[in-house]
């Protein structure tokens, strides 16, 4: 995309090894991506991995990012402005989908004081969108199948020419920039439709849980807050394969991710800390189930009306203690 071959690395993704090569495959040949894959996979931490292996670049402190030596902006095409050297990370721009985002977020806008000063159509006017700010960097699109219709088509050009025109002034402004979005299951509530033609212009990748234990357990440890308290190693076995098994569950329709595993890792730290205890125990940990996994789960149909998502963690959990001789607390036992 910069004219240069990048290889991208992804510290912080533990595993996914045939996700990273498909990753490096796309944008190697300058394809836009769809990352695709239940919630709390590492979707948004491998887009932010990109933006932070982009090598530092000399570019103009604009809106616009320009290069020194090929300004887009009105500003820098008119007097010079200064420049400070951009790490990768500074140029990664996350735009969060929802039904109401518009057109004019992603692209700009006329600014009316600007308006009066310049007039309508100057150049000089038109106040740039996040799209702009993700020139010579990563445009990250978060759960792009939540934007109305009217969005989507806006993004046609800028997928397919790798450009924007800007409508009111009839300029074409280079789209420079990695294009990687996220996409919801379509299951979801507030999910869109996307359109074959919308489809058709990116490449689709996918992500799935981590595949052993030992792997989710080592992004507990890399992304989870650690207290400073002692969580035996044990514990942290058994609290992550219970996650684990939940998502293996016949009788879910929605699973806990990894973020549940993560909630549940600092929640029982935090629950012995205010115990004044300097080791996790089994306890905290079954003091943080309700709050952590109930919503994160979602019954099938043949049961959501036989018992409630507080039933089944419950008694989901108490049989795990039991096949697995841990000592459970029963409600209302004695700390």
């Amino acid at each position: 995309m910069f004219n240069t071959i990048q290889i991208y690395e992804f510290p912080k993704i533990v595993g996914q090894e045939e996700t990273k090569f498909q990753v490096n495959s796309a944008l190697l040949s300058g394809r836009n991506i769809i990352l695709v894959g239940p919630p709390g996979v590492g979707k948004t931490t491998l887009a932010k991995n990109v933006a932070e292996t982009l090598p530092e670049l000399t570019l103009n402190t604009c809106s616009f990012h320009c290069d020194p030596n090929n300004p887009l902006c009105p500003k820098c095409k008119t007097k010079n402005q200064e420049k400070k050297i951009i790490k990768g990370f500074e140029r990664f721009m996350r735009i969060q989908g929802s039904p109401d985002l518009t057109v004019e977020d992603l692209f700009g806008d006329i600014d009316p004081i600007k308006a009066l000063q310049f007039g309508p159509l100057s150049t000089e006017a038109f106040t740039p969108g996040k799209i702009f700010k993700a020139n010579h960097g990563v445009l990250f699109f978060d759960e792009l199948n939540r934007c109305p219709e009217k969005l989507q088509n806006a993004l046609l050009q800028v997928l397919e020419e790798k450009k924007v025109t800007i409508g009111s002034y009839d300029i074409d402004f280079p789209a420079n920039f990695i294009f990687i979005a996220t996409m919801n299951p379509d299951d979801f509530t507030g999910t869109e439709k996307l359109s074959e033609v919308l489809l058709d212009r990116f490449d689709m990748i996918y992500l799935d849980y981590p595949k052993t234990t030992e792997s989710e357990i080592e992004i507990l440890k890399k992304s989870g807050k650690n207290l400073n308290i002692n969580f035996p190693e044990n514990l942290m076995i058994h609290m992550t394969v219970f996650v684990r098994s939940l998502r293996e569950n016949k009788d879910l329709e929605r699973v806990p991710s990894v973020r549940a595993t993560i909630g549940l890792y600092e929640r029982a730290q935090s629950n012995a800390l205010l115990e004044n205890k300097k080791i996790v125990s089994l306890k905290n940990i079954q003091d943080a189930i309700f709050s952590v996994l109930v919503h994160r789960i979602k019954l099938k149909p043949s049961l959501k009306y036989l018992k409630t998502p507080e039933n089944f963690i419950h008694k989901q959990f108490k049989d795990y203690c039991r096949d697995h001789n841990l000592a459970i607390n029963e409600p209302g036992d004695a700390g």
